[in-house]
């Protein structure tokens, strides 16, 4: 018997389509080179530019800051000497009211009051002595004080 050989065999290529001829292209039109010192010369004017902008705004806000700090500083100044004004004022004010005080207490004193008796009421001259002597020295307290009087 023969022996077959079991050797598979590779398919049958097709035969390659014809291609037509490329045809030669034209070498291409030499351009112009750029100009190398307007490119980086436009680009670091740009970025001057945009840094510039960047130091004004800088600029501006120091400026504001500066202005404001100056404004708080004047009005802290001010509020200070008006502290010092009104404790000075206060304390003032505390020695006049002293002094007023212990001039009333005097003044009450010396005003001789007897002691109410219904009997005494129904006197009205002695009413009325009384109450002028009241009055005067009433227009004296206010006189030291330095009132005017209202009507």
């Amino acid at each position: 018997m023969a022996e077959v050989s079991k050797v598979a065999s590779a398919p049958k290529r097709k035969a390659a389509a014809k291609r037509k001829p490329v045809a030669k292209r034209k070498p291409a039109a030499k351009r112009k080179p750029a100009a190398k010192n307007t490119t980086p010369e436009f680009a670091v004017k740009a970025q001057e530019a945009g840094r510039n902008a960047f130091l004004v705004g800088l600029g501006f806000y120091g400026k504001a800051f500066d202005q404001a700090q100056e404004r708080y500083n004047t009005i802290q100044d001010r509020m200070e000497s008006r502290r010092k004004q009104a404790e000075k004022l206060y304390k003032e004010l505390v020695k006049r009211g002293k002094k007023v005080e212990k001039d009333a207490k005097v003044a009450l004193k010396d005003i001789d009051l007897p002691k109410l008796e219904l009997d005494n009421l129904t006197d009205r001259k002695q009413l009325d002595k009384q109450l002028k002597k009241v009055k005067a020295r009433i227009e004296d307290l206010k006189d030291t004080v330095g009132l005017k009087a209202a009507a």
